[in-house]
């Protein structure tokens, strides 16, 4: 980052608040932001407001990164980022234990990992090395690439938890949209902060800039500079060296600048351009080759250009022109054949001294004319180190090479692999209509005819883009018409890569017996074949497909056979059909075998981290999130719902998004304390990304916000939600769960007092419960109809939530046998001969609560724990303690009768009537006739769903 030595004018207010700011950040102030946007238009003082910021921050003894974006290097991947850690104290990095997992943002060397782990891991950096506190600047992020503003993303979303600051300044009309949607979202959420600077008024330009100038020069100078300190220093410059005033204006503005250059040397003038090419990674080290200048010459031009101003030294003996105008219009003033040339010796000299891959790609690609070998391989091999941690930047070089390389036969293979690598850059980085366009193209190619096509690499590929846009129709008929081509047909090999698509395509939209002749035949050809991969994949499409539903002992075959497979296969023969892991999680997650879906999905997130096949690590997630919902780890499932979301919104995939938001507002519900306004926030969301659709993804979003309104207390909306995820005849709803969605709709009506409804759909849930034969189903039937009870005013309802929480412990069901147990404990206290039995539920309902993080059950533990504890005596133990006459006047009470009509009945006087049933509210511990009325009725409160 190169000093800045223009004088700081006015500006009083915006120090002030950065002051506070400050403060705020080492006092470690709860509420303060974690981000300061500052932005502005080009010259207006950003950068020096931002030096001021350091100074200050330095003073109050924090450490400060700083780092910039550069308007030509837009495509190398974390260069603000790396740039900034460049000061970075080297023990904190040497400390930190997942140094080498921030590799990519520390240095751009290569690191094979996904690239929202290395954000999480960047963020544990920040934490690590935030000593007594730590403020991070990136300048002109307008220019910032695209894994930056990622990375930048998930900051704002996710802020450090310690005394961080990160401080943006950019241009806010030249701001990609990305970054000005994280940093208005941040805004709405109280992450960023934002300070807008305007021109100077006439005042500060005039006295503080140009005290010396005659009155009316000065003024014709600061209107022509629009109030803005760059333009104003430079009409000032031009001014002193004899320009007219008349003739001085912003428009004149680039040839002022470059008016600089006049009085150079040549010498001086190429060493100016080979730095305006170099943007701020310009050293004495790397001049010297480029510019041929021998190491005497070099010094005594670096000194004339620094005297100047032209130049400025900054950290780590770092050289740039002092500013980013200045060199925007050197550098498209130089030469075009000069400057092409110029790339190619920084990248000559780079690719000697072995600077990151990355780097030299820049400069391959500026040096880049026409066809050149050599340029490309640095450009395809930089793609691949990329394509995991900045799949944007990835793609770009791809699509470089692609435009250079010529379209000659002896080409056509390779143009073909190429484009199949781009189009999976693509869609990795969220670009997916681009991926499939790109695929349609590949697709379309002829055949080479050398054994080498990819022709069906490219049509399942397409089909995953075609899946994640939504479009499943169109998916499943291109994989179709690829099955049944002819002259020449798909090889066996294809067969099943497409069939395991195909069958992939269930049940998103399509109902898994659409496909099962189509699995079952994949299955045959990769049993001929001898591919146990393939075999295992079919086995795991199947399984899932069964499972969803609900055919319940088929898919235990299917889930036994392909889960036996699946253990004795090496993690090498599952990289490329990695998918089959996260079918195969998921039926087990449906068969409720927690343990073997969780194990499955632990060996998939590792092949597929280690691998980058992102697009499984959302599914992979959610799976493990639901098995932690249902056994009760509520902490951990929140956090995998939210790493799952951020590459959910990283794919763009809307689908997909649904779900994620979905299981997200599921795993919030069980999380959240009673009254916390985010599940039903998220599940809105999730609705909200479903649109308008009718697929599973969609029903399960509908599904979750029923589950959501019924926690928060509106049972009316729930039920809407509910029916509506259903459709006619609750058909779309998932068979294999459907109980558990059943539940939902029971526990509305009987809030609602609709005991016709609910009576119909507790009935339903238990023949489905009976044929579906899972304990967790069955004991959500169980709850339905204790739900149904307890609306009736029937017996019973006790036991059956008993029944229910010893039904979801045998597959391990903590949360629901919580659920049950805290449900059926008061009522289980209200009755004397099972008082004890009521408070053992109690503790144990609440204790598996605690242990689980969850804050639902652990606050309805805290609504009836009263009631369960003031129960712990009986009604009896306590009513024995009365007289014979207060015993009769309790009774009385209880029947409703007033304290005069007692006295009449029993020839007493109302006073004495009074003194009896004070003596009855002290021995029994209650305080009202109502109170004293449900103690003799032997009933407690009884407990609602959102506690």
């Amino acid at each position: 980052m190169t000093m800045q030595r223009t004088p700081l004018v006015g500006r009083e207010a915006e120090l002030a608040r950065v002051d506070r700011l400050l403060a705020d950040v080492m006092g470690d102030v709860s509420g303060r932001p974690a981000v300061l946007d500052i932005s502005g238009e080009a010259g207006i003082g950003k950068s020096r407001l931002v030096h001021e910021l350091c100074l200050g921050a330095t003073r109050r003894g924090a450490a400060v990164l700083r780092g910039r974006a550069t308007e030509y290097e837009r495509h190398i991947p974390f260069q603000p980022f790396t740039d900034a850690f460049c000061d970075l104290d080297p023990q904190a990095v040497e400390s930190f234990p997942a140094a080498a997992e921030v590799a990519p943002v520390l240095s751009g060397a290569p690191r094979r990992t996904d690239r929202f782990h290395l954000h999480r891991a960047t963020a544990a950096l920040l934490t690590h090395a935030a000593g007594s506190a730590l403020v991070v600047v990136l300048d002109d992020m307008h220019w910032a690439d695209a894994a930056s503003l990622e990375l930048l993303d998930h900051l704002v979303r996710h802020p450090v938890r310690a005394r961080v600051l990160l401080v943006l300044a950019r241009r806010d009309r030249q701001s990609p949209a990305s970054l000005t949607a994280t940093l208005t979202r941040g805004m709405d959420t109280g992450t960023v902060r934002r300070t807008v600077l305007g021109p100077l008024s006439e005042r500060e330009g005039i006295e503080l800039l140009a005290p010396h100038l005659a009155r009316d020069e000065a003024v014709r100078l600061f209107t022509a500079s629009e109030g803005n300190p760059l333009y104003l220093l430079t009409l000032l410059q031009a001014h002193r060296e004899g320009a007219s005033v008349s003739r001085l204006s912003t428009t004149d503005l680039g040839a002022l600048l470059l008016d600089e250059l006049t009085p150079l040397t040549p010498s001086q003038v190429r060493l100016v351009q080979v730095v305006a090419a170099l943007g701020d990674h310009a050293t004495p080290a790397l001049l010297g080759p480029v510019t041929g200048h021998e190491p005497g010459q070099l010094a005594e031009d670096l000194t004339v250009l620094t005297r100047r101003d032209l130049l400025r030294t900054g950290a780590h003996g770092r050289i740039a022109l002092r500013h980013p105008v200045l060199r925007s219009l050197v550098r498209d003033g130089t030469d075009p054949w000069l400057r092409t040339r110029t790339h190619r010796l920084v990248g000559a000299e780079l690719a000697r001294t072995g600077a990151p891959l990355a780097e030299r790609a820049h400069h391959a690609e500026q040096s880049l004319s026409g066809w050149e070998p050599r340029a490309a391989a640095v450009l395809v091999e930089a793609a691949e180190q990329a394509a995991h941690t900045a799949p944007a930047s990835s793609a770009h070089w791809l699509e470089v090479v692609l435009r250079h390389l010529p379209h000659t036969p002896e080409h056509a293979s390779r143009r073909r692999e190429l484009m199949l690598r781009r189009a999976r850059a693509l869609g990795v980085g969220g670009r997916l209509k681009e991926s499939r366009d790109l695929l349609h193209q590949v697709i379309a190619l002829p055949d080479p005819g050398d054994g080498t096509g990819s022709r069906a690499s490219a049509v399942v590929l397409c089909a995953v883009m075609e899946r994640h846009l939504g479009r499943y129709a169109e998916a499943a008929a291109l994989l179709r018409r690829e099955l049944h081509r002819t002259d020449p047909g798909p090889s066996l090999a294809d067969q099943v890569a497409l069939g395991l698509e195909l069958g992939s395509s269930a049940p998103h939209d399509t109902s898994y017996p659409a496909v099962r002749s189509e699995v079952a035949h994949t299955l045959e050809v990769a049993r001929r074949l001898g591919d146990d991969t393939g075999v295992a994949g079919a086995l795991s499409v199947a399984a899932l497909g069964e499972a969803y539903e609900g055919e319940t002992a088929t898919a235990e075959d299917f889930t036994r056979r392909a889960a036996a497979l699946v253990d004795s296969l090496p993690d090498g023969d599952l990289t490329d059909v990695c998918e089959p892991l996260v079918r195969l999680a998921w039926a087990e997650a449906f068969l409720e075998r927690f343990a073997d879906a969780e194990r499955h999905t632990d060996r998939g997130l590792a092949i597929a981290r280690r691998t980058g096949q992102l697009y499984l690590l959302p599914h992979l997630l959610l799976c493990k999130t639901h098995v932690r919902i249902q056994t009760c780890r509520l902490a951990s499932a929140v956090e995998l719902s939210e790493e799952a979301e951020d590459i959910a919104r990283g794919i763009g995939s809307d689908e997909l998004l649904a779900f994620v938001l979905a299981t997200r507002a599921h795993a919030l519900v069980d999380a959240c304390p009673p009254g916390d306004p985010r599940p039903l926030a998220t599940a809105e969301e999730a609705v909200a990304a479903a649109g308008g659709g009718v697929n599973w993804w969609a029903s399960i979003a509908w599904c979750v916000l029923g589950y959501a309104a019924l926690a928060a207390g509106d049972p009316a909306r729930a039920r809407e939600a509910v029916l509506r995820a259903g459709g006619p005849g609750l058909r779309r709803m998932q068979p294999s769960m459907r109980p558990l969605f059943l539940e939902v709709l029971v526990t509305a009506a009987v809030a609602m007092g609709d005991l016709d409804a609910a009576k119909e759909w507790a009935e339903r849930a238990r023949t489905e419960a009976e044929g579906l034969d899972l304990p967790v189903q069955r004991a959500s039937a169980m709850r339905s109809a204790a739900h149904l009870r307890l609306g009736l005013g029937d017996d019973g309802a006790a036991d059956l939530f008993m029944a229910a929480a010893e039904e979801s412990a045998r597959s391990g069901a903590v949360f629901w046998e919580a659920f049950s147990l805290l449900f059926g404990s008061p009522l289980l206290a209200a009755d004397p001969h099972s008082a004890r039995r009521g408070q053992a539920a109690w503790h144990r309902g609440r204790r598996l609560a605690a242990a689980g993080d969850c804050g639902m059950l652990t606050g309805l533990a805290e609504a009836v724990g009263p009631a369960v504890a003031a129960a712990d005596d009986g009604p009896v133990r306590r009513l024995a303690q009365l007289t014979v006459r207060e015993r009769e006047i309790a009774d009385l009470v209880a029947d409703g009768l007033t304290s005069p009509a007692i006295a009449e009945r029993l020839c007493l006087s109302r006073r004495t009537v009074e003194t009896h049933i004070s003596r009855v509210y002290r021995k029994t511990g209650v305080s009202s006739r109502a109170a004293l009325a449900g103690l003799m009725a032997g009933l407690t409160p009884r407990p609602s769903f959102g506690g």
